[in-house]
């Protein structure tokens, strides 16, 4: 039988910060703990977002902790607590589970970083790192372990992320350079062209991506947010639970976008 401690709210905190280090970012929203829970803390249940579907699933659990990527209070949203806002707070501080979340900080980490998984994910060979809109360490670049044609790539990351993604470009060309920034980062196409890369790969697309692939001579791969964005929270998590000896579950919703 497997014996799961309980840690101190305040322990889990401070390493997370520690390995993290929110504070040297600027972000959209808060980072660390948004909403307090118990203090003690033996399971925690991981997820990309904050959502109602994640905050049931916790509950039924017997979560003490959320641990994710898209947590709450973005700059820009409504200040107040009312519909979807207050049905998700309700449920979790019903059920006293603290909710931490980690945005830009977990996209750019070395080790547990979005990025530094999906290259993990998909073999990609890791080159450059470098800033993207003020933030350091944000678009990653390198290359394919070996070169190939844009759709026969679009097949191995269908494979790897069991998501169909939608390319932009031309798929019979060969592709070795590449680019990425996991999550809503389309714009970025405009980097990677400057950086001359063969191939961007990103969550989404936006209508101005499609001609920026077809005039730029360059492949674009909206392999989808959720999607590239699954592997960040689940090595944080494993790395947090070995560091404490807590207990660690990952719900995938399944989001299509």
């Amino acid at each position: 039988m497997v014996t799961v401690a309980m840690v101190e709210r305040a322990a889990v905190g401070a390493w997370l910060n520690a390995v993290l280090k929110p504070e040297l970012v600027k972000d959209y929203c808060p980072n660390g703990l948004q909403v307090e829970g118990r203090t003690q803390i033996a399971k925690v249940m991981l997820g990309v977002t904050a959502s109602q579907a994640l905050i049931d699933e916790a509950a039924r659990w017997g979560a003490d902790m959320l641990l994710v990527h898209h947590g709450w209070f973005w700059k820009n949203e409504p200040l107040t607590v009312t519909g979807q806002k207050y049905r998700r707070m309700k449920a979790l501080m019903d059920h006293d589970i603290n909710l931490f979340a980690y945005h830009l900080p977990l996209d750019m980490h070395p080790e547990y970083g979005n990025n530094a998984r999906l290259a993990a994910v998909l073999g990609l060979e890791v080159e450059a790192m470098q800033a993207l809109l003020g933030v350091q360490d944000l678009l990653w670049s390198g290359r394919l372990a070996a070169p190939c044609r844009a759709d026969d790539f679009a097949r191995h990351i269908e494979e790897k992320l069991q998501r169909k993604p939608l390319l932009l470009g031309n798929a019979e060309k060969q592709i070795e350079t590449v680019a990425w920034c996991t999550g809503g980062a389309q714009s970025a196409i405009d980097d990677a062209i400057a950086l001359g890369m063969d191939a961007f790969i990103s969550g989404e697309a936006s209508e101005p991506t499609y001609h920026a692939a077809m005039e730029n001579d360059i492949v674009y791969y909206a392999a989808g947010h959720d999607a590239t964005e699954r592997y960040g929270v689940q090595a944080l998590g494993s790395a947090l639970a070995a560091e404490f000896g807590l207990e660690a579950r990952f719900f995938d919703l399944g989001n299509p976008v």
